[in-house]
């Protein structure tokens, strides 16, 4: 009798949540700032396209690094050479991640 009741309520739990997941996958849209597209490298700067159609543009690592070297402080200076590696780093790899989810 445990066996049946179990076997049910997990039939049921799976019915559920199932149907749930199919209607919010096809009823719901992404937020306006989700990002479709990232094309570009950094040598030639990057331009990334979100779901409303917008485009923001990233410039090429010369001139961020033109703007990191305005700092005349080490330290600020050092911070902002981190988030420009990192940035163009994460912008590669989705780049390469966006290729990947579209095959």
């Amino acid at each position: 009798m445990k066996q049946v009741l179990a076997v049910s309520a997990a039939a049921a739990i799976l019915t559920l949540g199932g149907g749930a997941a199919t209607w919010a996958a096809v009823d719901s849209t992404p937020p306006a700032s989700t990002i479709v597209d990232v094309n570009g490298d950094r040598y030639h700067g990057w331009s990334i396209e979100h779901y409303d159609g917008s485009v923001t543009y990233a410039p090429n690592v010369e001139k961020a690094r033109a703007v990191c070297d305005r700092y005349h402080h080490k330290v600020a200076w050092t911070r902002c050479r981190a988030k420009l590696f990192t940035r163009y780093t994460d912008l590669e790899e989705m780049q390469q991640s966006l290729s990947y989810a579209s095959r």
